[in-house]
């Protein structure tokens, strides 16, 4: 699972790098800079919950696979749309990358079914930890690919979408042939040996799952991580493009942001088991809040990194411990189906963030920008503060 997350992240931050710019230039207008995240974020949303079902009856491997296979579909239709300069035809294949990107997010999961709850934060961190390798290829991929598909006489944003075809097709041929045997029927004799600290009765329905206070506080903080997260990366690339930055600058913000959001998974997983889920959320919600307030502060390369590695670090911290925190509140019988519907409404929040973001930009610029994440971030503090009880219990 370390190995397919390094390869799917390449793929996924490579064509993140440039979602802003292809959908400023493509459409010819600042405001629709955000549609193709937004549209891909979409498609991690709907992919998210129809593979989590699938899951329930094809396995973890059958469904993975699957879901991949159809992402490098839509890569490969991206490269073309750019390249051709279609943007209907880009915002259709990136719906159907999307779709596939949601298999890589649901990798974590089938790391935290596997293992024993006292091991499951650590267990989960390693497989995001492997986001680490695509935050250093995934931008380096940028700039050779990009003067790839310009030889060819194409545009050099096409370039990335050509990575992650490649990054998709060799994560689901690792997934298919190595992923044995079946995570699910391990995760169901972990559940067994520890039934003391597991529900085992009747499967709950979504409504009763959502009225548990456990189960609320791990999605509503994920949600709102990744909705600032997603938000103010992608306004920072076309941010930096406005000011003319170029597009190796880009990939290095974008490489110390990814660099915050997976080299330090494996101290957060062992923070949210040794420290507890809540206070965890806590310090990832005060870290993405300092980082929306530092980000619009200076034009220069150096201190828009900095605040860019923080989001990624902010956004870590509080996608570990609520990941963790919501596999601890679910049976077996009932994760597939509320890991998808938690993965729905990220990326739901996510692609309402990005057009939002765009919209932003347009009328009031990257301040506001960096001020409207600021305030959900607030939020997300006032989740966490709120609810000391219920996740302070979860992470025992």
């Amino acid at each position: 699972m370390f190995v397919s997350q390094s390869l799917g992240s390449a793929g996924s931050i490579a064509a993140a790098t440039v979602a802003a710019i292809v959908g400023a230039e493509l459409s010819g207008r600042d405001s629709l800079a955000g549609l193709p995240a937004a549209v891909v974020q979409v498609g991690v949303a709907v992919g998210a919950y129809f593979w989590s079902r699938l899951s329930d009856r094809l396995g973890r491997r059958g469904a993975l696979t699957a879901a991949l296979l159809t992402g490098a579909f839509g890569a490969t239709l991206s490269l073309l749309g750019v390249a051709n300069g279609n943007f209907l035809l880009v915002l259709v294949a990136l719906f159907i990358t999307g779709s596939g990107n949601s298999a890589v997010q649901l990798g974590r999961f089938v790391a935290a079914e596997v293992n024993p709850r006292r091991r499951r934060a650590r267990a989960l961190s390693t497989v995001v930890l492997g986001g680490t390798v695509g935050s250093v290829l995934g931008p380096a991929l940028v700039g050779p690919t990009g003067r790839l598909v310009t030889a060819w006489g194409w545009s050099e944003i096409a370039g990335p979408y050509l990575a992650t075809g490649a990054g998709y097709l060799l994560t689901a041929g690792l997934l298919f042939l190595a992923l044995r045997p079946e995570p699910r029927l391990i995760g169901e004799a972990i559940a067994l040996d520890e039934a003391g600290t597991h529900r085992l009765g009747p499967t709950r329905g979504l409504r009763e799952l959502l009225g548990d206070a456990a189960v609320r506080t791990a999605v509503t903080s994920v949600v709102l991580a990744h909705m600032v997260m997603v938000g103010l990366m992608q306004m920072t690339s076309l941010h930096m493009h406005q000011i003319e930055h170029s597009l190796t600058n880009i990939s290095l913000v974008f490489s110390s942001h990814t660099f915050g959001m997976y080299a330090f998974s494996s101290v957060a997983g062992w923070l949210t088991d040794r420290w507890g889920r809540r206070r965890v959320l806590g310090i990832g919600a005060v870290t993405l809040l300092a980082s929306c307030l530092l980000a619009p502060l200076s034009p220069r390369l150096l201190p828009v990194a900095f605040a860019l590695f923080l989001l990624g670090l902010g956004w870590n911290l509080c996608y570990v411990a609520g990941s963790a925190l919501l596999t601890d509140a679910l049976s077996p019988a009932e994760k597939g189906r509320m890991q998808g519907f938690n993965d729905l409404l990220v990326g739901g929040a996510a692609a309402g963030a990005t057009i939002v973001g765009g919209l932003i930009m347009a009328r009031a610029g990257y301040l506001a920008m960096g001020l409207a994440g600021a305030v959900v971030t607030a939020g997300l503090l006032a989740v966490v503060v709120r609810l000391p009880r219920v996740a302070a219990v979860a992470a025992d």
